[in-house]
């Protein structure tokens, strides 16, 4: 069966790229005036702190930032196989049931010429409020019972 020009689903692109690199760019600037610093230098110093932080934080963002852009990437693929599969399985399921033979699993559509309503005497129909014979209840009888 040749495939079908289907939309494709919903996958994270150029804003999560977007923050992810960015997030990369800030963390090498960080890096490396961290690295400048060191070796200029023998003492620490505040500057240095705070480039060693800047480096540690925007680091962790990324790492945290692309693992959150592969998760939404794998989740977006698996959510459109789901749908793919769903169709596949009612599609499959209709022509099934409108190619089957009596003898078969799967029941058979009702047609105008064995339609089923029509092949039941008039005692046996049930209405939705009724819900059968036996089971008549007034408003007043569910009342009570409750407490």
């Amino acid at each position: 069966m040749a495939e079908t020009s289907r939309p494709q689903p919903y996958q994270p692109g150029a804003v999560s790229l977007f923050f992810v690199a960015k997030a990369g760019v800030f963390a090498a600037t960080f890096w490396i005036w961290l690295l400048i610093m060191v070796l200029r230098t023998d003492s620490a110093t505040g500057l240095q702190v705070l480039a060693a932080t800047g480096a540690i934080t925007t680091t962790l963002l990324g790492v945290v930032l692309g693992a959150r852009m592969a998760l939404q990437h794998n989740a977006a693929i698996r959510h459109a196989e789901v749908k793919k599969l769903l169709v596949d399985i009612s599609w499959n399921a209709f022509t099934a049931a409108g190619n089957a033979d009596s003898t078969g699993k799967v029941v058979p559509f009702p047609t105008p010429q064995g339609d089923w309503a029509g092949q039941r005497s008039g005692g046996d129909r049930v209405t939705v409020l009724d819900g059968g014979a036996g089971e008549r209840n007034s408003g007043r009888d569910r009342g009570e019972r409750r407490r």
